[in-house]
């Protein structure tokens, strides 16, 4: 049962809410139809979080659109992953006189590295340990970064530990007091993608494994260190799409919120 619900149900039977209050709630639409979309508002009370908008292929005026559908229903936070910066700035300057269904003010930022809108901010984590999220190399972080502000809007508390991969060893093995006390690693790779299998042989939490289409020609657009990270001998290991940032985070919160 979704957190929501039980503290609805929770607020009802110590009468913090009325029954009529209650039913109110739950009677809600589950879904707004704005013409070119149908925003789910029952998302959360699903699934514990709340629809993420994918911002590729959507104009400026449809992202706007779609945030005030939900803050208007009540959404405190709002993820837009793969996010132009002319987007964002058209949607800056929406919220900028906004308010939200309490009447406070709406908070926008964007993460340009990582493609990433966020309406709301940062929660406090609410998750029961560490997500960490790991790099093979420099250019693997806009990956990464939309990983960890993934789970970190999700309400995780987030260890980055960026270019460690294979080719400097030495380099992972000198923070493993950090991939030790981890709840669940993210390992993000281009190139041959070896660093899931390595993290996966030394640590005893899940680990997913994120190829990336950094790399030379062979490397596919991303496919090869796909096909190594599924073919991984470590225990422990599952994998998400080419450049699945956001994926892996989702993931990673489910985990670390179980």
């Amino acid at each position: 049962m979704s957190t929501e619900i039980r503290q609805l149900l929770q607020d009802l039977r110590d009468g913090k809410v009325s029954v009529d209050d209650a039913l109110l709630e739950i009677k809600k639409k589950p879904f707004e139809d704005i013409g070119f979309a149908k925003v789910d508002l029952h998302r959360k009370v699903r699934q514990g979080a709340a629809e993420v908008i994918y911002g590729a292929g959507k104009t400026p005026g449809q992202i706007a659109e779609i945030v005030r559908a939900m803050v208007a229903s009540g959404q405190e936070r709002i993820l837009i992953t793969r996010m132009s910066r002319d987007a964002a700035d058209f949607l800056s300057g929406r919220l900028a006189d906004s308010t939200d269904a309490a009447g406070g003010k709406i908070s926008f930022e964007y993460r340009e590295e990582a493609r990433v809108g966020l309406v709301g901010g940062i929660p406090s984590p609410t998750g029961g340990g560490t997500v960490l999220v790991a790099t093979g190399g420099t250019s693997d972080i806009p990956v990464a970064e939309e990983a960890a502000l993934t789970a970190e809007i999700l309400g995780n508390r987030v260890t980055r530990l960026y270019d460690v991969g294979v080719a400097g060893l030495h380099r992972l093995l000198s923070h493993l007091d950090e991939l030790m006390s981890a709840r669940v690693i993210i390992a993000i790779a281009g190139m041959e993608g070896a660093l899931a299998s390595v993290i996966g042989g030394l640590v005893d939490c899940p680990v997913i494994a994120v190829p990336t289409s950094v790399g030379y020609g062979a490397s596919f657009g991303g496919i090869s260190a796909l096909l190594s990270m599924l073919n991984s001998c470590a225990s422990g290991v599952s994998v998400v799409n080419i450049d699945n940032g956001f994926g892996a985070g989702y993931l990673a919160s489910m985990i670390n919120h179980l």
